[in-house]
């Protein structure tokens, strides 16, 4: 069973390769089992026993199934679309000495960038095209090794092992072509959409890891691929949405975009998608606003983004008493300055769903001498506050274009999330 869910999750991964195509995935899963699609812009017309499912700007995804009797609670578990990458920048070809041409990227959230060097990347995203008098959204995925970063040769930087401190305005543009082309990105991105290259108005383009996602180790028990960080989580809770077969409660998938640069944007943890989404569903059973009120103050949030396991060669990187390791199970986190919003109730509530999945838990906190991230659980909770817990699976090489998990983890979390929901 662990390595079948975690082919599954490499599969996903592979078709996801930035937040619009991953909603997109989750989508076309969901309604192939049922879900319909609603709109922010249209009525709903929701009934017990129904399956829905709505998106907002095609990167965030909010899939709700009511139960046929009545619940007071919503069971919600929440996770990101996006990772760590290189943003297209308008205009992105640059012509070097006439010999070669590069692209123009930026940032986008905080990565480690030495492991983006040296390795096949492509681009995907979306383009908004003219089509009939109107604006349309296509998807776009270059299905081909397009561009490369390469490195300094040692004989130019002697220091290079010594540690380089990177400028991603000089050295991290990608190499698209030799001098002598014509062609331009959004040439090559209008072909395989099937449009003339003037039909494109705008773009949100990314650069991502060619290379595929494996299974290794001496017993197969690790996997490592591009955007675990945060696809693993968003995975397994859509697939415990879809293994439960009784819902007690409101049960609620919800997968947030922008949460490497903040979540502070319209289908962000900080936007209203999560508030607007729960309040149509209890407007839909015909509830007042008092009776949402009730019903958030008996609900119960799972915040799901991945953690950092103990690193084999920096343990000293770790608290000394609470520090997850691969396939040991999920990761409930803790802070005391509330980088993340477990508590005593809503880690005793977590446990004890663990203990009825029979799935296995552990413990992280930072050491006390080094800062740590956050997550999107308290960003969401001041639209939407609720018993909240931090959880994550462990990983390694965290925010790198290729990372590590163990094989047994994402199907602790699916066990878990399936027990939430049902």
């Amino acid at each position: 069973m662990y390595i079948e869910t975690t082919e599954k999750l490499l599969d996903f991964i592979e078709k996801s390769p930035t937040a619009f195509q991953a909603v997109d995935e989750m989508q076309k899963r969901l309604t192939e089992n049922g879900f319909e699609v609603l709109s922010e812009k249209e009525y709903w017309k929701l009934v017990p026993g129904g399956k829905y499912l709505v998106t907002r700007n095609n990167s965030a995804l909010i899939a709700f199934c009511i139960p046929e009797k009545e619940s007071r609670a919503f069971h919600i578990m929440a996770s990101h679309s996006d990772s760590p990458s290189f943003k297209i920048k308008e205009n992105p070809e640059i012509k070097v000495d006439n010999s070669y041409v590069k692209l123009n990227v930026e940032k986008y959230g905080g990565m480690l960038m030495a492991p983006w060097f040296d390795r096949p990347l492509s681009v995907a995203g979306r383009v908004i095209i003219r089509r009939n008098g109107g604006l349309k959204e296509k998807l776009v995925n270059i299905k081909r090794d397009l561009v490369m970063i390469p490195n300094l040769a040692i004989h130019m930087n002697r220091e290079a092992n010594n540690g380089v401190s990177y400028n991603p305005q000089k050295d991290l543009l990608p190499l698209f072509a030799a001098g002598n082309t014509d062609r331009t990105l959004l040439e090559i991105i209008a072909e395989q959409v099937g449009i003339k290259k003037e039909d494109i108005i705008s773009h949100d383009l990314f650069l991502y890891n060619r290379m595929p996602g494996t299974v290794w180790g001496a017993d197969r028990e690790f996997v490592s691929s591009a955007r675990l960080d945060d696809l693993q989580c968003a995975f397994a809770s859509m697939e415990g949405l879809l293994r439960a077969q009784n819902y007690g409660s409101i049960a609620v998938h919800c997968v947030m975009d922008n949460e490497e640069v903040g979540s502070g944007t319209k289908q962000g943890a900080a936007s209203t998608f999560l508030k607007d989404t729960l309040l149509r569903i209890n407007m839909g059973l015909g509830r007042t606003y008092e009776e949402y009120l009730m019903t958030l103050a008996g609900s119960f949030m799972v915040s799901a983004d991945n953690a950092h396991a103990l690193h084999p060669n920096y343990t000293d990187k770790t608290d000394p008493t609470n520090h997850p390791v691969l396939n040991k199970g999920i990761v409930i986190k803790f802070n005391a300055n509330q980088k993340y919003c477990t508590d005593a109730v809503s880690a005793a509530l977590f446990k004890e769903l663990c203990t009825k999945a029979g799935v296995p838990y552990q413990t992280f906190v930072n050491r006390s001498d080094i800062a740590g991230g956050s997550t999107l659980g308290n960003i969401s909770n001041t639209q939407v506050p609720m018993n909240t817990v931090d959880i994550g699976l462990p990983q390694l090489a965290m925010h790198s274009p290729y990372e590590t998990a163990g094989v047994k983890d994402t199907e602790y979390l699916v066990r878990a999330a399936e027990e939430l929901f049902a």
